[in-house]
């Protein structure tokens, strides 16, 4: 098992989306008040590692998608998440 190390702006987006539920990008972008292309592009970058899953399943989500696309983190990293949560 690999430890998963964040960047701030990963961290922010993990907290915001949790372990529940899916997410709604518009909720995350008034959540977390990041600029909406940095948040694509940090969206874009978990899915790329299969950390974050989005509803309907894409590779990459656009930005004119992403405030109409739900999130969610994948099940199989929720643990190692909250770990690497812990760590920063």
């Amino acid at each position: 098992m690999r430890k998963i190390k964040l960047t701030g702006r990963e961290a922010t987006l993990v907290r915001a989306i949790g372990f529940t539920e899916a997410k709604l990008g518009s909720e995350l972008l008034d959540y977390t008040r990041m600029d909406p292309e940095d948040m694509t592009d940090t969206l874009n970058g978990l899915m790329s590692v299969g950390f974050l899953e989005s509803v309907p399943f894409v590779e990459q989500v656009g930005m004119a998608e992403m405030p109409v696309t739900a999130f969610e983190m994948n099940p199989a990293y929720v643990h190692e998440l909250k770990g690497a949560l812990l760590r920063y």
